[in-house]
This record gives C-alpha cells, structure tokens and sequence, in this order.
C-alpha cells in the first residue's frame, strides 16, 4: 500500500490545467504497479488536510493525543484568520460561543492553535500564513459541494481506466474530521458521500480507504453498515478510535475505547475477508491509525503528531489481540 499521493489543486477547482496533472497521475499510477504496489491511497480534501487543533491533547493516562476543539476552531476561524463571510458558517449560538472562548486564549494559546492549523500543517510539507491562507481559500468561493464532487467524478474517470489497466486498486480516505472547515466543501464524508463515488465509476479499481477515525467523528455514520454495504470496495482500513463530545470537538481514544465499537468494525471487515476467499484477492490491508504519545516517547524530537512509535505498537497489539479472537471465536 502507498499512502497519501497527492491530487493537484488543479483537479479540485476544475481548472484547465488539471488535464495535465490527471496524465501525470496516471504515469505515477503505472510507476507504482510496475513497483508492485497496487493499492493506492489518496484523499480529495481541499486546502488542508487533516485538522486538528491540539496536537499535544494530556490524557489521564498522562499520554498524548490529537484534538479537534470546535470552539478552538470557530474562534480562529472568525476572529483571528478573519474569513471572509466566516460568520455564515456558524449558527447565532456557536458565534457567541466562539468569541467568548477567544477571550480566555491567551496570546501564546492563538499562535499555537494557529501553527497547527495553517503554520505548520501535520499532514502537508506546505504552511500558510493568514494572508496566503485566506488566498487559498478564495480559490474556493464559486466552488460548492456539488462543484467539487463534479469535479472528483471527472478525476476518477481520468484515472481509474489506467488503475485497471495494470491491476491498481485506488482507495479513496474520508475528509478528516467529515465536515466542511473554512467553508470548504468536504465531499467523502458520509455514506452518501461513498455511495457516489464507487457508482460513479463501477470498476474494482474504484474502491475506499475505510478510516474509522475519519468516518467515526460523525455519529451518522454506522460503521458497521457503511462496511456491509461498501466491503466489496474497501481496499484498505485505517483502524483508529475517536472520543465525541456534545459541541462537535472529538479527540483521539485508545484504539479499544471512545465512541466507535472497533470489535465489531473488525468483526465486520474479516467477515468481508472472508466472504472474498473465493476471489483470490481478499485480504483488506489495515493498519493502526495514529496512537499516543507515549512513555519514551514523550519529548523526543522530530516525532510527527500521532505516529509515535510506543502508541502504534500499543495499538497494533491491541488490534491484533481483537483479530485472533474474531478468528477463533467467530471465524473458526
């Protein structure tokens, strides 16, 4: 599996140079099975990629984890980026909301929010300051769910021919967390969300990234269900767990806590293995997505936010524990 292949910006806002960009992709499509690496992993969220606010959350276990703090969030966004039309975003309540968690921020508490949210972006080697974030965000303003998702179709429509070509499986990962930030479409979010993109192009080739983590902060999502309906096209599992709170924040949960039911996630995703046997191709790659921030760990430099070591040893132990059991209780 290679992981997070980047779709140029051109492709998202349907720009004429995205042409060139889809024939570049698909070139690296090519590169790639000729390597032998056939499933691919990519998202096609806008702008940013996975957000948090906090990447350095103290639990009580006196680990750390990531957290999305959505008054954290708001109060950036409107008071401090100062987004055109921000305040559209947010209903009457969360606007006060916002403005009075933004008066207990101190100044140092607004540069560390702003470093993690635009600055120094975990996910993306590219940072942003206020001027040039609110330049790309302009790039957006004619460009709403319905655009974006015209313009994901037209993209797997470039590549996914080229996928089949050479046995490629791509896997499209969920928004992270699934819901529009900065007034950004977000369009692989939901169930419906996935619906659309596997019938837009009825291939093998044209298939998802199952993200607990990402498709778990909304509690709309029935994991289960999503993994019943999509297991034919379920190429590869991120297995992580999400603690959600009323107001919309969430953190990330030990792999076996928070608010998904990750036996049952497992459960379900090796009933889809199995019923594949026939196939030939079965297995679903899955990883431990993200983990603490651990013992040793703690202080080390050069560590990127939720890819310690200790944490996704510790989540993969855990994972695997649930695995053996499924095997021997359930598939035997």
């Amino acid at each position: 599996v290679v992981e997070s292949i980047p779709v140029h910006n051109s492709v998202k806002t349907g720009t004429p140079e995205r042409q060139r960009y889809a024939g570049w992709y698909r070139d690296t499509i090519r590169a790639l099975a000729k390597a032998g690496i056939s499933t691919i992993c990519y998202n096609f969220m806008p702008v940013v990629d996975w957000t948090r606010t906090d990447l350095m959350y103290r639990l009580p276990t006196t680990g750390y984890a990531l957290r999305f703090d959505a008054l954290d969030f708001a109060a950036y966004d409107v008071f401090v980026l100062k987004r055109s039309n921000a305040e559209a975003s947010y209903g009457p309540e969360r606007l006060k909301e916002a403005e009075a968690r933004l008066k207990t921020l101190s100044n140092d508490d607004i540069e560390k929010i702003e470093r993690n949210l635009i600055a120094g972006l975990p996910a993306t080697e590219r940072t942003y300051n206020r001027e040039t974030m609110r330049q790309a965000l302009a790039d957006y303003a004619a460009i709403g769910p319905a655009e974006l998702r015209a313009n994901l179709a037209w993209f797997l429509r470039e590549i996914i021919p080229a996928a089949e070509e050479v046995g490629a499986r791509m896997c499209i990962h969920p928004d992270d967390p699934p819901f529009s930030l900065y007034g950004l479409p977000r369009v692989v979010s939901t169930a419906d969300d996935a619906r659309f993109i596997v019938g837009t192009v009825d291939s093998p080739s044209n298939g998802l990234t199952f993200c607990t983590g990402s498709y778990g902060v909304r509690a709309d999502n029935d994991l289960v269900a999503m993994i019943e309906e999509f297991g034919p096209k379920i190429h590869f599992a991120h297995l992580r767990n999400v603690t959600r709170e009323a107001d919309g924040s969430f953190y990330e949960a030990e792999h076996l806590e928070g608010s998904t039911d990750m036996a049952e996630v497992i459960l379900a995703l090796m009933k889809e293995e199995a019923r594949r046997r026939k196939e030939g191709r079965w297995r679903i790659p899955m990883r431990p997505d993200h983990g603490h921030l651990l013992a040793d760990d703690i202080g080390k430099t050069k560590i990127n936010p939720g890819y310690s070591l200790i944490g996704r040893l510790k989540g993969l132990a855990e994972l695997r524990g649930i695995m053996r059991a499924v095997e021997r209780f359930e598939l035997a």
